[in-house]
């Protein structure tokens, strides 16, 4: 099967990879928005995770291919097995997404109610069963239950043979410990490498979102060399690991790409209109009338996308479901950019609220990478930067390579205050007479 992407080009898809998108599981992420309410501020931005997450396989197996292209297998069934998993994973990493994103995330089911049982092979710090784990479902357990645990699995053991689901599953969440020796090849283990790919700071997934969505947004903030990121990735060998690694001639592309990524959510991903839309909907999803919830069996969860949630906030009596309904979102009175937190939004609130004016206040924080916040599991697979030119330096974990991290290492914050139209002249007025 062939697909004409307006990002990649033409993108072909093996017979395996037809039948996992032709399924009904696949086919539901053509109704889920990639940038949710960004088309109320972007009127291009209508692109899904459907096409998204093909664009992230796509550009999964260019990178293998780039990567592997001097490494010699001991078969060439190994090579075509580990390429086939890692562009099955990048193909399948957002399955699992809601409605609009992570903000339906507030009306998940507990986690003990999907009741995975691939998260037996799942490590918790505390000791505790992941199966029975007592917090609310995100997106990614929904992910590794239609992966493991769904009509989807059945199709997958039957189009990938030489893996199994629970393979898969392993390769997307880090955390999970894999079953036996399926990533290890003549000693060493490819796991790393594979699963950096699909998630990592410099993963396939940013690789294709950065691009696409600059593209539809019609924006030039998420453009960068990915070309030559990518003719720069290399394979990098540690205690019989296999690390993913960037050439030290790309290190200042790199650089460029979390700057890009950065300036994406400052510009794109956080734009007002699209902050108090979300704004909004997580004020119904957390009403006491809320009727809005997400299930739990995996079957029904299928039926649940953008088209289904907007019907419902069509027909819901509740005043923030109408007020996204009928397009009448709060209006940004007041608009702060800082890099610590500051008093000022808090006291503007209270003087607002204080003359009986409701206010919504977000604050939208934006920091250059996750490196300053990652997972233990995300920590233990560095990315290696190596010299092909200069064969007395060593390589070396790239947060030690380039200051990038340093100079960025704090938030970037946008505190804004929404009040209704109808209150807006007397609320400006307000903050003008008492100077906040």
């Amino acid at each position: 099967m062939e697909i004409r992407d307006p990002v990649h080009g033409s993108i072909s898809l093996s017979s395996a990879e037809t039948a996992v998108i032709e399924t009904p599981e696949y086919q539901r992420l053509r109704s889920i928005k990639q940038l949710g309410f960004a088309e109320f501020s972007f009127p291009g931005a209508t692109h899904n995770r459907f096409l998204h997450s093909i664009g992230v396989s796509h550009v999964a197996g260019a990178a293998f291919d780039q990567i592997f292209k001097n490494f010699t297998f001991a078969k060439s069934s190994t090579r075509q097995k580990f390429r086939a998993i890692l562009k099955a994973g990048a193909l399948l990493h957002d399955v699992g997404h809601g409605p609009l994103s992570h903000t339906t995330e507030e009306v998940m089911p507990p986690l003990k109610d999907l009741n995975i049982q691939a998260y037996k092979h799942k490590k918790l710090r505390t000791g505790e069963s992941a199966i029975t784990e007592n917090r609310p479902a995100n997106h990614e357990d929904y992910t590794i239950k239609y992966l493991t645990d769904s009509p989807l699995t059945q199709v997958l053991n039957e189009v990938y043979p030489e893996f199994t689901p629970l393979h898969l599953a392993c390769l997307i969440d880090k955390s999970m410990t894999v079953p036996d020796d399926f990533f290890i090849e003549q000693g060493i283990d490819f796991r790393p490498i594979l699963s950096q790919l699909v998630s990592s700071e410099l993963d396939c997934d940013r690789m294709d979102y950065l691009e696409r969505d600059s593209y539809f947004c019609g924006t030039n903030y998420g453009k960068v060399d990915l070309h030559w990121l990518m003719n720069n990735m290399a394979a990098y060998l540690s205690n019989e690991k296999l690390y993913l690694g960037i050439s030290r001639r790309a290190l200042y592309t790199f650089d460029d790409f979390l700057i890009s990524r950065h300036h994406m959510h400052l510009m794109v991903y956080f734009h007002h209109k699209s902050i108090i839309y979300e704004e909004m909907l997580n004020l119904y999803l957390t009403s006491k009338d809320c009727t809005f919830f997400l299930p739990s069996d995996i079957n029904e969860y299928t039926k649940y996308n953008d088209y289904r949630l907007f019907e419902h906030l069509a027909n819901s009596k509740n005043p923030w479901a109408e007020r996204i309904a009928q397009r009448r979102p709060y209006r940004v009175l007041v608009e702060l950019h800082h890099t610590d937190d500051s008093p000022r939004p808090k006291k503007m609130k209270a003087a607002l609220e204080a003359a009986g004016i409701d206010v919504i206040w977000s604050s939208s924080a934006a920091r250059l990478s996750k490196y300053h916040s990652m997972s233990p599991e995300d920590k233990a697979y560095p990315i290696y930067v190596v010299d092909q030119y200069d064969k007395l330096d060593k390589p070396a974990p790239i947060d030690e390579s380039t200051e990038i991290f340093q100079k960025y290492e704090g938030a970037r914050i946008i505190d804004r205050l929404y009040v209704s139209p109808e209150n807006y002249a007397a609320a400006d007025k307000i903050l003008t007479d008492q100077r906040l």
